[in-house]
């Protein structure tokens, strides 16, 4: 009898374990096979919500570029004197801010609130008057407050300890006074201005909030690299809210999946734990809901807090539960950028260029010492779209930017960069491949047409792409761009922090650096003409379209 059950739990040990090896498997070669595209397009986003204030649309990450890149893009557009909620995410994050102005504010755990506010001048003015006001009294007084002082320190010394413990307690008050009123001055982490050209970087786990107090539309884009090591988590994009109640970002079917959400959690909430229940039994005998109402009241997607107690959320903060369930937006229905009555009053950091150029020269003194930056003073913004700040420019062809970590060392630890190109009419970028990363493209302004080239020789993209679509070039994919007649602007994020490129013409081209031989057997022609294959093209990367006036032919017929 024991043979027979044996034998059944082998088989059914091989059955388990042979089902286990072919998924290992089929995800090994699914992640394999997903950089073998056949095709890749110029892409408008895909979802988009409607806010109060605002709209955030997102790119579909399930499709075989996005995979093939593992990244995740989105852009939002905040209206004036909208407010995007705090939020972070699971992955690093570098946004562009394409249009606009505002303020940015991240947090970092564990460093100080470094913008505290000031007291009031008004309790010194007060001081000063009253001292004025004793002082216009003349001196004829000073006689009686010295014969006053003098009885008051014989009633002190008469009361002997009694009067010393007395003057403890007015110490203690008045320290305690002290701390009160500093407890009531606003303390926060530091707020940046943002504007049109500023690049931001912000890690995993980093909440950030952003504010338009400008007279236009602010609008960024935002690229998550949801592959990169700092994600633990799987490759579908999440955003977490510490406040409203956000929407579904990234998901066009979030309307199903919220009421696939709802059953689910009336299915958990019929298997309520016993203290579950009590604590549900206790909140609303003192007015308060209970976690299973909040979750078959709400929507699928609320901030953090609408998950936690109530009770325990306020035990946990040390408030009341009316607070409590302000925190966890019962009774609010707005979603991810709501709109500010007023205007929002914080602490603003100087509108100069004075703290600017402070923190780059404290950054190249640190660099100079071999110092590294912490984590509290780390800085997380640079401005690539200021002609002053173009690595390659060429005055009939136009200008690029980068960023790596050389000029942003946190990109180090993000492992990304960025890229921010300007070209005139009918300029070319020079036909190249990136060694070591895939590349986020999104228009800007202008046009081009775009070619991309995989390792079979094969153009998987030949067309126009236009103002605010957005394209990616794996790595090693040759990709080829001229300009339109209306210029042709672009911001590039990269997946390392510091991606190279090779060039396939101009002076530092690789075919420049081969021999002339090399060039003439390779592709049969003579050594002349291998010549001027590597010796024509004099400029660098940004090349002018030198041949345009020459030739008659449109050049959409060139294949």
């Amino acid at each position: 009898m024991a043979k027979p059950i044996a034998l059944a739990f082998s088989l059914c040990l091989l059955v388990l374990f042979h089902s286990c090896l072919a998924a290992r498997q089929q995800s090994q070669s699914s992640q394999q096979n997903e950089c073998q595209l056949d095709q890749l397009q110029a892409r408008e986003p895909d979802n988009r919500i409607e806010t109060e204030a605002g709209r955030i649309e997102s790119w579909d990450y399930n499709r075989d570029d996005f995979q093939c890149a593992g990244v995740a893009v989105q852009r939002i557009t905040i209206e004036r004197n909208g407010l995007h909620l705090p939020s972070y995410t699971h992955a690093p994050q570098l946004i562009y801010i394409v249009q606009g102005s505002g303020f940015l504010s991240t947090v970092f755990p564990g460093c100080p609130e470094t913008f505290e506010e000031s007291e009031q001048s008004d309790e010194e003015q007060q001081g000063q008057g009253q001292q004025g006001r004793h002082g216009q009294q003349g001196r004829g007084q000073r006689g009686q407050q010295e014969q006053e002082e003098e009885e008051q320190q014989q009633r002190q010394r008469q009361q002997g300890q009694q009067g010393h413990g007395q003057h403890d307690r007015q110490q203690g008050q008045q320290g305690q006074r002290g701390q009160e009123s500093f407890e009531q001055l606003d303390r926060h982490q530091k707020v940046r201005r943002i504007k049109e050209g500023d690049i931001v970087a912000i890690p995993a786990g980093v909440t950030y909030w952003s504010y338009n107090d400008g007279d236009q539309p602010l609008v960024a884009v935002s690229l998550l690299d949801i592959s990169n090591n700092q994600n633990q988590l799987d490759r579908n994009p999440r955003r977490f809210y510490l406040a409203g109640n956000p929407q579904d970002e990234f998901n066009q079917q979030g309307q199903s999946q919220s009421r696939r959400g709802q059953q689910g959690r009336g299915q958990q909430g019929q298997g309520q734990s016993q203290w579950d229940q009590d604590q549900d039994q206790q909140q609303q005998q003192q007015g308060g809901r209970s976690r299973h109402q909040q979750q078959q009241h709400g929507n699928n997607n609320n901030n953090i807090f609408a998950g936690f107690n109530t009770q325990l959320l306020a035990d946990a903060l040390n408030i009341d539960q009316q607070t409590a369930q302000q925190l966890q937006g019962q009774n609010d229905n707005r979603p991810q950028i709501v709109r500010v009555r007023g205007r929002l009053d914080f602490i603003q950091p100087p509108q100069s260029q004075q703290v600017e150029r402070q923190e780059q020269g404290i950054q190249r003194q640190q660099g100079q010492n071999g110092l590294e930056e912490t984590l509290c003073n780390w800085k997380i913004r640079e401005n690539i779209g200021r002609p002053s700040r173009a690595d390659v420019f060429s005055p009939q062809a136009g200008r690029i930017s980068t960023l790596n970590s050389f000029k942003l060392p946190i990109l180090r630890y993000l492992d990304l960069s960025a890229e921010r190109g300007f070209f005139y009419n009918n300029a070319i970028y020079s036909p190249h491949w990136n060694l070591n990363a895939h590349e986020v493209y999104y228009v800007i302004r202008g046009s081009a047409r775009v070619q991309v080239v995989n390792d079979n020789g094969q153009a998987i993209l030949d067309n126009e792409v236009r103002q605010g679509q957005l394209f990616i070039v794996p790595q090693n994919h040759a990709v080829l761009q001229k300009a339109s007649n209306n210029g042709y602007e672009y911001i590039a994020f990269k997946t390392q922090d510091n991606a190279k490129i090779n060039t396939l013409a101009g002076r530092t081209s690789v075919l420049r650096a081969l021999p002339d031989v090399v060039l003439a057997n390779a592709y049969q022609i003579d050594r002349q003409q291998a010549r001027n294959l590597k010796y024509n093209r004099q400029e660098t990367v940004a090349l002018s379209s030198s041949r345009s006036s020459q030739s008659q032919r449109s050049w959409w017929a060139i294949a």
